[in-house]
């Protein structure tokens, strides 16, 4: 059996976080981290967080621009991961994570959720969309579509 796959949505107050199932056929949105003022406690938290859940590899969201360009969040971003790639040896690639908090967001209204609850799970449930995504790129590769 494979390790799990962990996926990070990472904004700069909160970080959702997804794992998949054992079998990396689907996400499963988890608990969202609370940012500290410390990037580098931050990044330790969820080098430690992406161990305790049995992680092969972690996926974290990249935030492009709608036309695909790179953003001053992308290089935030880009900048935490570096922290994040310094505290664990588990493997870390990028997702395009483009439209994955509207679509958490459409969903969660949809589901007749509060304004203030969306705000504490929104982050996991785009980490999840994240996390398909990659699944199901990786899972057309492995069968050759």
């Amino acid at each position: 059996m494979e390790k799990r796959i962990i996926a990070f949505d990472i904004g700069d107050k909160r970080i959702g976080i997804a794992a998949s199932d054992p079998f990396n056929t689907f996400a499963l949105p988890g608990e969202t981290y609370f940012r500290t003022k410390d990037a580098d406690a931050d990044a330790a938290a969820l080098a430690e967080i992406a161990k305790e859940k049995g992680a092969g590899r972690i996926v974290c969201g990249l935030p492009l621009n709608f036309d695909g360009s790179e953003s001053l969040q992308t290089e935030k971003t880009r900048r935490f991961v570096e922290r994040l790639r310094q505290k664990t040896q588990i493997e870390i690639v990028f997702e395009d994570e483009r439209f994955t908090t509207m679509e958490a967001e459409r969903v969660l209204i949809s589901g007749g959720v509060r304004r203030e609850d969306r705000k504490k799970t929104i982050d996991s449930i785009a980490a999840s969309y994240i996390l398909e995504g990659y699944l199901e790129r990786m899972n057309k590769s492995k069968k050759g579509v």
